[in-house]
């Protein structure tokens, strides 16, 4: 039975929640963004069009406990394994949707893949994604309970990572989700919580968050951040 996009996602997170793995999975790449709708409920915010890739964060490997085959409870519905670059990183691939795996790198950090065999696959090793984990929130989705970034860290995450694509497209992409995500927290008036959050970053990340808002003319964002540099 052929299934919409969203509609594959969420039957995604119901077997990874029944298997008893998704309370240990943080989802950190663009479907937060239509996910963040819960967060939003009182003020205008309109998510952005999501793409194929479905990123899962694991924070803690070691704490999970369970061992599921991944790549074999999800086959039903249409995935199958591949591969990305040349180190042999696992992902699970549907015409409509790419799941990957992402460990927090740690220590001198390594290029090779991380194992998760109580999963069946492996993960890639990336730095600074404690970023997104150090303030999260939970929502709740068509009965599930979701782990995500706070708003916050993901949108300035995203003015960050923008300034390091290669692909104009992804760049634009990346900016303009950070930006309306901003724009939605200070409509919900959280401008001292952008604030703090801001405040935790390292003065080289500042400087390409402010680059990125002065390149899309939004004198208000940076007004809001300026006490700090």
């Amino acid at each position: 039975m052929e299934k919409s996009q969203y509609e594959l996602c969420i039957e995604v997170l119901r077997r990874l929640e029944k298997t008893g793995v998704l309370k240990h999975l943080v989802i950190i790449g663009s479907w937060c963004i239509p996910f963040y709708k819960e967060y939003f409920t009182n003020v205008r915010y309109i998510p952005s069009i999501r793409t194929r890739d479905i990123d899962f964060l694991v924070p803690k490997p070691r704490s999970i406990e369970v061992k599921v085959d991944l790549p074999e409870i999800l086959k039903d519905l249409g995935f199958i394994i591949g591969f990305k670059g040349s180190k042999g990183f696992i992902r699970l691939e549907n015409p409509d949707l790419i799941i990957e795996f992402l460990v927090p790198e740690r220590g001198r950090g390594t290029d090779k893949p991380h194992p998760l065999p109580q999963l069946g696959l492996n993960a890639q090793t990336l730095r600074f994604l404690g970023f997104l984990t150090d303030n999260v929130i939970h929502v709740k989705v068509e009965g599930l309970s979701l782990t995500l970034p706070h708003p916050a860290n993901f949108a300035l995450h995203k003015l960050i990572v923008s300034q390091r694509r290669k692909i104009d497209e992804k760049m634009i992409k990346d900016s303009e989700a950070g930006l309306n995500i901003l724009k939605a927290l200070v409509d919900k008036g959280e401008n001292s919580l952008i604030k703090q959050v801001y405040k935790t970053i390292p003065q080289s990340w500042r400087k390409k968050i402010k680059t990125v808002l002065r390149d899309l003319k939004e004198p208000s964002l940076l007004e809001l951040l300026e006490y700090f540099d």
